[in-house]
């Protein structure tokens, strides 16, 4: 079975492109599941109900929020009545909403994904390696496929979490950084690994923003808004294949492709070979 792990969706052009997009990728790629991280899709920040619908029926099955969850009431709204948008389980049990979820395929296949936050440069949570233990303790045993999304700052944080789950997931990946990482591999237990899916919106950009307030606040030191700007817009993320029997990856491929088509798929990393 085919999944496409889509990176941060940012502002409306991050949207736009998903909904021109998936559709067609969903037929020509013969995909069986879509996650995307939202939670730069409201304008850069958060999500809306309305928002959430748009990408739901553009084709994206799952969604997920980070480190952003709580900054639009908007958000709370989405957690509290869609159980297909996740948040960090790594935030307090009385936050809203849920960190983890079992979503099934329109062939019956059920695929797990959680998110969890790091914590390097991060906000203070709850161990989120921790957090994935007493989630895989609970996955029932029917659950074969089970994807970690680590949604941090730094590499090193996220390739340690690959370590430590390698063999018993079908794959970890990055978000939050925004910039697609050339490091999509197998680690050596089996679990397909990426340190982060990148983002899914404006390249002509400071990761999403405009260029020129964000350089204002570092040749300044004083705050301008950071806009979110909207030229050269692609759509970022992984394809994995997977043995929906055994839960685990054949194959890893990055994916990059801008609105006009431009830029290729990135090759497949292979279990045990590259091509």
């Amino acid at each position: 079975m085919r999944i496409l792990l889509i990176g941060d969706i940012v502002g409306k052009v991050g949207r736009e492109i998903v909904k021109e997009m998936l559709p067609g990728m969903r037929e020509s790629l013969g995909l069986d599941l879509v996650i995307a991280n939202a939670e730069n899709s409201a304008a850069g920040s958060g999500i809306t109900p309305k928002i959430f619908s748009e990408l739901q029926s553009a084709g994206v099955d799952l969604m997920t929020l980070g480190d952003h969850a709580w900054k639009r009431k908007d958000n709370l709204e989405v957690l509290k009545n869609e159980p297909l948008c996740l948040r960090p389980h790594n935030y307090p049990d009385e936050a809203v909403g849920k960190g983890w979820g079992v979503v099934a395929t329109a062939d019956g296949i059920q695929v797990a994904h959680a998110i969890v936050l790091g914590r390097v440069f991060m906000d203070a949570v709850d161990c989120p390696l921790r957090c994935v233990d007493s989630i895989l303790a609970e996955l029932p045993d029917d659950v074969k496929i089970c994807i970690v999304e680590y949604h941090a700052e730094a590499t090193s944080e996220k390739q340690a979490a690959g370590w430590y789950l390698d063999g018993r997931v079908t794959a970890v990946v990055g978000t939050h950084t925004h910039v697609l990482t050339a490091d999509a591999r197998f680690l050596t237990q089996g679990t397909a690994y990426i340190s982060d899916l990148g983002m899914t919106g404006p390249y002509d950009s400071v990761i999403g923003r405009e260029a020129k307030p964000v350089l204002h606040k570092f040749l300044t030191s004083m705050h301008a808004p950071f806009t979110v700007a909207e030229e050269n817009v692609h759509l970022c993320g992984v394809l994995l294949s997977v043995n929906p029997e055994t839960g685990k990856a054949s194959s890893i491929r990055p994916v990059d492709i801008s609105r006009d088509g431009t830029v290729p798929f990135a090759h497949d990393v292979i279990q045990g070979t590259e091509s």
